[in-house]
């Protein structure tokens, strides 16, 4: 009798909430990074590649946001001046007007 055995190469893949949630994890330090593996049956090496990509580009997070933020003010300031404007040429003209009719 043959019994199938599983292959231990096979890749299992992780989606990224689960990946975000074990880097925290070893983040937090709480645990070690030995007992994180063993209870999400991640091997350890992978869970300190996912603690230090979430290290390394945690920072961008913010960054972007900022510069969203950024983007809007600018846009705003720009909208603004381009109203500022428009009331210039029409006082200007109001001004001009007003003088011919005096």
């Amino acid at each position: 009798m043959e019994t199938m055995t599983k292959p231990s190469n096979i890749k299992r893949q992780h989606s990224a909430a689960f990946k975000l949630k074990v880097a925290l994890e070893a983040i937090k330090g709480v645990d070690t990074v030995s007992q994180i593996a063993s209870r999400y049956s991640v091997h350890p090496t992978q869970i300190k590649k996912w603690k230090q990509q979430v290290l390394d580009e945690g920072v961008a997070l913010f960054e972007k946001h900022q510069g969203s933020e950024l983007k809007k003010k600018d846009d705003l300031i720009e909208q603004l001046y381009t109203k500022i404007g428009q009331r210039e040429i029409e006082l200007d003209w109001l001004k001009k007007n007003l003088e011919s009719i005096e």
